[in-house]
Formats: C-alpha cells, sequence, structure tokens
C-alpha cells in the first residue's frame, strides 16, 4: 500500500492508494450523462493503472443497470455524495456533472482529501475556478481538467509542428465546430452552463493558445440566432476573434444549428497546416501540411483519448506530479469566454487582463491507449443530436 498524508480542515486523513500487482487509481465517477456512459466508463478497462470502483447519480435505474454492466459495487445518490468521499473506496473522482456543478462538487471532494479530474469547461465564473484551484491547494490534493486533446497525439503533433518552425512563423490560426443539438439538451439550458462557447468553442480557445503557445489580450465576438424555439436560452451560433501578443489573430465558429465540421487551419509565413475532426474524440484525425505548395497528408487513428486522459492523471497521483492540464488552464480559457460574453453584450472588442501563466502542452505529453471497448447500452441519456 502507498500511503498520502492530505490535511483537511484541522485533521490530517491517512488517505490508502489501492495496490495489486502495481498502483492503481480508485475512482468514483460522478454524473452518468451521455458522454460519461459512452465515452469515460468504457476507457477505464483501457488504463492499467486506473479503475471505477464507485458511481455518483440521482437515478436509480442508472445505478443499477450501469453497476451491473461494468461490475462496480459502490453506487450513491447526489444526497450520498460525502459518505462516498468519505468511504475509503476512492482516490480520486472524474465529475461529467453540467458545468454548473463543477465547482460545488470539486471543493467538496478536495475538503475530504480526494484528487479531482473535472470535465470542463471547468466552472460558469471565474470566482469559481479560482474557488476550485484554492480548495485543492489547501487540501494538498491535485486537479486536472480534462484536456483530453492535450495527450492526442495528432493535436500535439501539429504543436510540435508549428514550434518547429516548419510552416515559419504562425500568423493565423482559423476554425469551424458546429454541430446540431436538438431538443431539449442540458447544452441548451442557460442554467446548468450551456452554450456554444463554453461547450464546443473552449476546443477553439483552447487549440489556439497551444497553437501559439501564448495567451490572447484582446477578444470580439458577435452572436447570431435564427430563432427557433430550442435556441431560446443560448446562441446559437458564435464567431469569435482572439489577438494574441505577437499580434497573431485566432478567428472561430460554434454552432449548434449547423451541419457537424470540426477543423482547424493554423497558417505561418512559410506554410500551413490544416486538421480535419480537429477535436473529435473517437474518429480519425487527419492532417494536411503545405510547405513551399508541396502538400502532404498524415492520419492518425482513433485510440483510447479518454482511457490516455485516466492513465496520465493516475500516475500524477501516483509519482506526486502536478498534471499539465492545470487548474489555471482551465481558469484561462473561463476568463476568455467571460470577456467574450462580455464583448457580445457590448458589441465591442474587450481587453483581457494579464492572465497567470500556464505551460502550454506539447507532444511530450503524448499518450496512446487502445480503442475503448463497447459501452453498455445508454441508459436514460441522449446524444446532442438526438431529439
Amino acid at each position: 500500500m502507498t500511503a498520502s498524508q492530505t490535511s483537511v480542515g484541522d485533521r490530517s486523513v491517512s488517505k490508502e492508494v489501492q495496490s495489486s500487482s502495481e498502483n492503481r487509481i480508485r475512482y468514483a465517477v460522478v454524473g452518468l450523462g451521455w458522454f460519461a456512459q459512452t465515452a469515460a466508463l468504457p476507457s477505464f478497462p483501457s488504463s492499467e493503472n486506473s479503475e471505477v470502483v464507485a458511481l455518483v447519480s440521482d437515478d436509480p435505474v442508472k445505478l443499477q443497470e450501469l453497476s451491473q454492466s461494468y461490475g462496480i459495487q459502490h453506487t450513491y445518490s447526489y444526497d450520498e455524495y460525502e459518505d462516498c468521499l468519505t468511504s475509503g473506496a476512492v482516490d480520486a473522482v472524474y465529475i461529467a456533472l453540467p458545468d454548473h456543478l463543477h465547482c460545488e462538487y470539486t471543493v467538496r471532494a478536495a475538503n475530504q482529501g480526494i484528487h479531482v479530474l473535472c470535465e470542463k469547461p471547468m466552472a460558469t465564473t471565474v470566482a469559481e475556478g479560482e474557488r476550485m484551484i484554492q480548495a485543492c491547494q489547501s487540501n494538498g490534493v491535485k486537479l486536472m481538467i480534462a484536456y483530453r486533446l492535450h495527450l492526442d497525439p495528432a493535436n500535439m503533433r501539429a504543436v510540435e509542428i508549428v514550434q518547429s518552425g516548419q510552416i515559419g512563423q504562425p500568423r493565423i490560426f482559423n476554425s469551424v465546430f458546429s454541430q446540431q443539438v436538438r431538443g431539449n439538451n442540458i447544452r441548451l439550458r442557460q442554467a446548468t452552463g450551456g452554450g456554444t462557447l463554453e461547450d464546443i468553442g473552449i476546443y477553439c480557445i483552447n487549440a489556439a493558445r497551444y497553437l501559439f503557445q501564448a495567451e490572447p489580450v484582446e477578444v470580439f465576438a458577435m452572436a447570431a440566432n435564427n430563432g427557433k424555439e430550442r435556441f431560446r436560452e443560448v446562441d446559437e451560433m458564435i464567431s469569435v476573434i482572439l489577438r494574441f501578443p505577437d499580434q497573431q489573430l485566432a478567428n472561430f465558429t460554434v454552432s449548434f444549428g449547423a451541419s457537424p465540421v470540426s477543423t482547424y487551419h493554423i497558417i505561418g509565413t512559410e506554410g500551413d497546416l490544416r486538421l480535419e475532426s480537429a477535436y473529435a474524440w473517437d474518429a480519425e484525425i487527419t492532417h494536411h501540411l503545405t510547405i513551399n505548395n508541396e502538400l502532404s497528408r498524415q492520419t492518425f487513428a482513433s485510440h483510447g483519448q479518454l482511457a490516455a486522459e485516466f492513465a496520465y492523471f493516475s500516475n500524477c497521483i501516483i509519482q506526486n506530479e502536478d498534471p499539465e492540464p492545470s487548474g489555471i488552464e482551465g481558469l484561462n480559457d473561463i476568463r476568455i469566454i467571460c470577456a467574450l460574453h462580455e464583448s457580445i453584450q457590448q458589441g465591442k472588442p474587450v481587453v483581457l487582463d494579464q492572465m497567470n501563466f500556464v505551460q502550454h502542452p506539447t507532444a511530450d505529453l503524448i499518450t496512446v491507449r487502445p480503442t475503448s471497448v463497447d459501452p453498455a447500452n445508454l441508459i436514460h441519456a441522449a446524444s446532442p443530436e438526438d431529439s
């Protein structure tokens, strides 16, 4: 057994990390929506140092059927979350709840000495993000925001190509990320943190930041809405411009009301690189690299992005290392998203306050895992495209 000492309030908690032939981090999956069921739960078998030992949901049918499907012994309602945290059965939580609950469930876990892997966006406000970071720091636990593409070969090779100078000085980032989100999907509810910027725009913002390896200094955004009833609470479509310190510009458009597209294009003084299916978690990603008018292509096979994410975070816990997609990484994106909403409301550019330094991801983080096994049948959950 490996024990880690964590200070919680006025007391000291000795937290045992389960060990078999190797150290394995025991997770509670908190929130059992579409992504947790489709992507997260099936990924754990491909992550050699991680396992799910508990599920947390207010849906008893989900708890019963998913625990049986995956052989998970411990199940808890949201009212029993504290019991889960203090049970001694878990070392970490994977929070896949609606965005407006991320802060509360992260802080509660941190206060019990439990490590936190939280889905993005990490919070709905800057104040919430800061509270999450402070709670984890005060209690000596790891906080990682689930930026799966920081471990992805296609995206991190793109960073490597740009930083190597192959396309010259990077000047322009352009991206389109769109999909049809149907009916009363949670992504269309303002009260739960839904929205185009929050759900898919964050991928474009984060990609621009890791490709330029810098933080924007000024932002501008414009929203459009086709007036359909499903877009009564959130904008159907938003276009964004980000200005970076070296006078580089990133622009992107995100939409919940258009045909599925997921692409970005980084253009330099001597060449350019375009990624198709750039933000995908379950599909091939293709590079189109043009240098001196010569085009080359490379396709990266689909792999277990979530398994890679769990394995990386578990290793950070076991080795007592700070995860790269840190709370500060998540907080910087929240600052940008909030500034973009301000720009939409004011109809003019917004200058950003200087953001905290963050170590941007590089190809050193690439982590490949086998494609996840097929998920169990969805229980009371629908994909964004379903009515």
